[in-house]
Order: C-alpha cells, then sequence, then structure tokens
C-alpha cells in the first residue's frame, strides 16, 4: 500500500482522492486548512440575486470521501527529494506520491490601491464577495458601470463578462439603462478567443450596446475618486496620436481599442488612462500561492510545473500537479479538472504497480458556462488549441447549438451543473 498526499481539498484534491479511493487501497491523505467547500461557479448568479449564496457552501467534513485521512493544516514547504511535505506548525509528512492542487490565490497587491478599494462602496467582486456585488448592483442608479479583468490568469476567464450581461438585463428591469452606460474594459484583444463563442457575445455586446476597451491593463485603482487606470498596450492604428475618445463627430476612433465608444468622464497620468466610474465590477489579479511559487515545484513564472498531456511534474516523476495552479495553457475552471482528474488518478494508480503511465492525454478540454442575461447562457467548450469541442450529451437536452444562446443551458448551470457538481463530481464518478 501506498501513500498518496494531496495538497489542497478544493474540485481537484476531493475529485482525485474520491476517485483514488474507489478505485484503490492505497492510503490518501488531503491537506487541507479550511473548514469550508464553495461551489463558487455560483458566485456570478449570487452577485445578480439569482441564486442563495449559503447554497453555494457546505463544511469541509462532509466533502471529504470516506477513508481520506483529512490533515488539517496548512502545506508551507516541499522537499520533492526526500519525498517530504512540511505544514506551517513544523510538521513533516512523507509520501509516496504527491499530489499538488492549492489552488489558486487572490492577489490584490498586483494592482495599486485594489487591497484598500475591493469589497467597499462601489468597488465589488464576484471572486471575494458576491453578496457585495449585489448589494451594489442593487443600490446603483445610474451612471457609468465599469467591468473590468486583470491581465494575469484568473478563474474562469469569463465571470467578468457574466455579471456584467447581468447587471445589463438588471438595470433594464429597474429602468435605469438609459442613463446607464456599460463598459468592459480588458487587458485582451478580443472578447473570447474561441471564435464561434466570440461571434455570439459580440452580438450580445452589441443588443445590448456596450463599450468595449481592449487592450486596457488595469493597473491602479483609487476607491475614493473612482477611477480606475489602465495601461493601453496596444498603440491604435490612427497614427501620430492617441485618439481613444469619441470626442467630435470628426474623431478616428480604433475600434481595436475602443469598440462602440460612449462618452466618458477620462482623466490621463504617466501615459495611463483613467476611467471615472460610479460602480466597478473586477476580477482581481490572481496567482499561484506563495509555497508554490518559492518552492521548487515551479516553472519560471510560479505555476507547477507539468507535463500538459500526463499533469506529471516535469521533474519529479511522483508528483502531479493539475487544477489551477498547474502550468496548463486552458481556462481554469471546474470543467477543466474535470477532464484532468481522472488521467492523474490513472498514471497514479499505473505508477503505484510500476507500469509505465498511460497513453491517454490531457487535450486541454475546459468549459465556461458564459450567462448572457437572466434566463440565457452560451456554453463554451475547448481544448489547448482552443477549437470548439461541444459535448454530445447536450443533444440529450435537445441543445444541438451551444454556441448560440439558449435558455435550457441556463437550466443548466443553474440546476444542474451543481446538482453534478456535488452528487457526482465530489462522490468521485466521471460526469
Amino acid at each position: 500500500m501506498k501513500h498518496i498526499i494531496i495538497i489542497g481539498g478544493g474540485t481537484a484534491g476531493i475529485m482525485t482522492a474520491a476517485q483514488l479511493l474507489k478505485q484503490s487501497s492505497h492510503k490518501v491523505s488531503i491537506i487541507e486548512p479550511a473548514d469550508n467547500h464553495y461551489y463558487q461557479p455560483a458566485w456570478t448568479l449570487v452577485g445578480a440575486d439569482a441564486y442563495n449564496f449559503e447554497d453555494t457552501k457546505r463544511s469541509m467534513a462532509s466533502v471529504m470521501p470516506k477513508g481520506v485521512n483529512w490533515i488539517k493544516e496548512y502545506a508551507s514547504k516541499f522537499d520533492p527529494e526526500n519525498n517530504i511535505v512540511e505544514t506551517t506548525t513544523g510538521k513533516k509528512y512523507n509520501y509516496d506520491f504527491l499530489v499538488v492542487a492549492p489552488g489558486i490565490k487572490i492577489d490584490n497587491s498586483l494592482v495599486e490601491g485594489l487591497t484598500e478599494a475591493i469589497d467597499k462602496g462601489v468597488v465589488c467582486s464576484n471572486y471575494t464577495d458576491p453578496e457585495h456585488t449585489w448589494q451594489v448592483l442593487k443600490n446603483f442608479k445610474g451612471g457609468t458601470a465599469l467591468f473590468t479583468q486583470p491581465a494575469t490568469p484568473i478563474k474562469c476567464g469569463g465571470a467578468p463578462q457574466k455579471i456584467m450581461y447581468l447587471a445589463d438585463d438588471h438595470y433594464r428591469k429597474a429602468e435605469i439603462r438609459e442613463k446607464t452606460k456599460v463598459v468592459f474594459a480588458t487587458p485582451g484583444g478580443v472578447i473570447f478567443g474561441v471564435k464561434p463563442i466570440a461571434k455570439t457575445l459580440m452580438e450580445v455586446i452589441d443588443r445590448k450596446d456596450i463599450n468595449v476597451r481592449y487592450n486596457h491593463k488595469l493597473v491602479k485603482v483609487d476607491g475614493d475618486k473612482k477611477i480606475a487606470w489602465y495601461e493601453i498596450t496596444k498603440d491604435p492604428k490612427v497614427g501620430g496620436c492617441v485618439l481613444l475618445e469619441d470626442k467630435s463627430h470628426d474623431t478616428d476612433i480604433d475600434e481595436t481599442i475602443n469598440y462602440n465608444p460612449k462618452q466618458l468622464k477620462i482623466s490621463r497620468e504617466n501615459n495611463l488612462v483613467g476611467i471615472h466610474f460610479d460602480m466597478l465590477h473586477l476580477a482581481p489579479p490572481q496567482s499561484a500561492p506563495d509555497f508554490i511559487k518559492n518552492s521548487s515545484l515551479a516553472n519560471d513564472v510560479g505555476w507547477i510545473s507539468v507535463d500538459i498531456g500526463t499533469m506529471q511534474h516535469t521533474k519529479y516523476a511522483n508528483v502531479f500537479g493539475l487544477g489551477d495552479a498547474a502550468a496548463l495553457p486552458t481556462a481554469k475552471t471546474g470543467a477543466a479538472i474535470r477532464k484532468q482528474v481522472p488521467i492523474v488518478v490513472e498514471n497514479l494508480l499505473r505508477l503505484a504497480k510500476s507500469e509505465n503511465i498511460s497513453a491517454n492525454r490531457y487535450n486541454g478540454y475546459s468549459s465556461c458556462p458564459l450567462v448572457t442575461g437572466y434566463g440565457k447562457m452560451v456554453l463554451a467548450e475547448f481544448d489547448y488549441d482552443s477549437n470548439f469541442t461541444p459535448d454530445p450529451k447536450l443533444k440529450q437536452l435537445l441543445i444541438f447549438n451551444s454556441d448560440k444562446e439558449h435558455w435550457r443551458l441556463w437550466m443548466l448551470k443553474k440546476f444542474m451543473l451543481p446538482y453534478l457538481y456535488w452528487n457526482k463530481m465530489l462522490k468521485g464518478e466521471n460526469v
């Protein structure tokens, strides 16, 4: 019997432990300090008053797989040469195999002023306090509603857009949309990286009359003055001067930077563009946890260095990394983890029997349920090459074009996916 230690009691850690215990008699330990486990995909809906926050939370004890050894501590150091994990209390644990799935860290320090501003007043984030987001939306009376995301990798890259589309619906119901300018500022150059999905989302952008600001890298938030400061990372096509604002009828606007422009209050300072807002929703910058970044398991930019097909560590053969902290060039979502876990489990069990790892490979599959309003959703499913790869099972739900908005996809998001998560995925079943 081998000892397999798993770092992290999130989606990846619990799923891996559950599948290992179902398929083997190995000793499985999880190092996880938290008291509660959250179904975070529903936080988008919480922020728009379409889901109860308490329904996203369960005790960690209730989701721990039967038979697992729960070490309720923080992992802090690795000694992979000697197969040892150390916790913050100084305890050391030996392993035969190690699975590293600690999740991702909210790192407000990467944007100046964000620590002081976030979750206070009119600055909100579904990533940190979705109930506060709803209070901000509910109390908003018009003006500039700015939605933005950072230049770092984040959990579910589509989430910063989802709340914007829901907010737009709410503003219309509250009869304040006519005096509201909805703005989406993104560091990217496209609305979404999968072409069929991007086409649909641009139709939503046009229908909802949203101003999209591309190539806007958030560098500073002034919560008191209500200004979000951006570095523009692309030169405009207009030669000689930076024309980003619609200041007159003959101004030439570069729509690859400023699509569907609106008259906004703009400030400039040291080559930065400051967008004044009356409310701001943002996805905060995110990174791998510090104990990962500072370890020998990390690559040059701090993520767990793994083979992108097997999730096996690139240096230590008895170490695997998966989930949000792994250096995998795909979206960081629970759907991605759903496909990663069976590969990792199969490889662990083969190595435990001194066999070669499986020929099966993870192809980068991830999924982003893009809510485009109350009762509407598009489902982006894609691989490492950003190919649109819809699940054939969707046809059983009478969904034949998941790149188009559909109410059945909304039902999938709100009801079916949470059920599958709590009752199937975390129980070790492949779904």
